[in-house]
């Protein structure tokens, strides 16, 4: 694992960096859509994704595709399952990015919280989900 950023943004890895950028940019709006997506369906659609390809957008990521992927990468997203199993969507967000057939860990808990910021952006998820899609098409390129 690499703690610094001294190493050079390879085509490969740039993704992950923009997507970075983009959710520390967005916190607010992700939160508010995460607590919105909650809201219309608990987690029986799976954990929310960010697919890059082949344009930035929204999907679920269902529990049984998770585990399937778990399962034919020898068991190295397991930690990945222990989080999703234990995701608390009153206080955190957490998001699956899906890029360059890699997948990133999106999870961190928002100020103030999810309900809150829902709440405060005065949008429905579908508002949401145009909005940030349409901001993720103008900062992330793959």
């Amino acid at each position: 694992m690499m703690f610094g950023s001294n190493q050079p943004e390879s085509g490969d890895n740039k993704w992950r960096s923009q997507l970075d950028r983009f959710v520390k940019e967005h916190q607010q709006e992700l939160a508010a859509l995460a607590w919105g997506l909650w809201l219309e369906n608990g987690d029986k659609q799976g954990t929310i994704g960010i697919d890059l390809q082949p344009t930035p957008h929204f999907v679920y990521c269902p529990q049984e595709a998770v585990e399937k992927l778990n399962n034919n990468v020898e068991n190295r997203l397991q930690e990945l399952i222990g989080i999703i199993e234990h995701h608390q969507p009153e206080v955190e967000v957490l998001m699956i990015g899906i890029g360059k057939g890699e997948v990133k860990l999106i999870q961190f808990a928002p100020e103030p919280a999810p309900e809150v910021c829902f709440e405060q952006m005065g949008k429905d998820v579908d508002g949401l989900l145009d909005l940030l899609e349409q901001r993720m098409t103008e900062a992330i390129v793959m």
